[in-house]
């Protein structure tokens, strides 16, 4: 297991492309050449070895990346996938009002409308309103 202070210490030979420090349970310390230090998790999906990306080092600590990785083997244990858990939770947070078609036909709208006549606009909208939104 891993100590602050050998995170801290730890640097890449400048002949090899990375090095690991490995913690536990999947857990490692990546360090690159240039100094820069990254916390990834090991998962295995469909038999194959793929990593979680956690936070760089010294921001996100070895305590804070030991509960990250214990919070990615909990979602793993209740049968969710956390790298894509991860993707949709960016996606949401991109749009936050929600992916109804309320919200992409007025976004639609918007884009359109400078392109049409105002009597067209306000037409459209208005057979929005009545006969799609309800």
């Amino acid at each position: 297991m891993l100590t602050d202070a050998q995170c801290r210490n730890a640097t890449c030979p400048p002949d090899k492309k990375r090095e690991r420090l490995t913690d536990s349970a999947g857990l490692y310390l990546e360090i690159s050449p240039a100094g820069s230090k990254r916390w990834f998790q090991k998962i295995y999906r469909d038999g194959k070895e793929t990593r979680l990306a956690l936070g760089s080092y010294p921001a996100v600590g070895l305590t804070a990346a030991r509960r990250a990785r214990d919070a990615a083997k909990l979602q793993k244990a209740e049968g969710q996938d956390p790298i894509q858990a991860r993707k949709v939770e960016k996606l949401k947070a991109m749009n936050p009002a929600g992916d109804s078609f309320k919200v992409v036909a007025l976004e639609w709208y918007e884009k359109q409308e400078p392109q049409w006549s105002e009597a067209h606009a306000v037409r459209a909208k208005r057979q929005f309103e009545r006969d799609l939104f309800p």
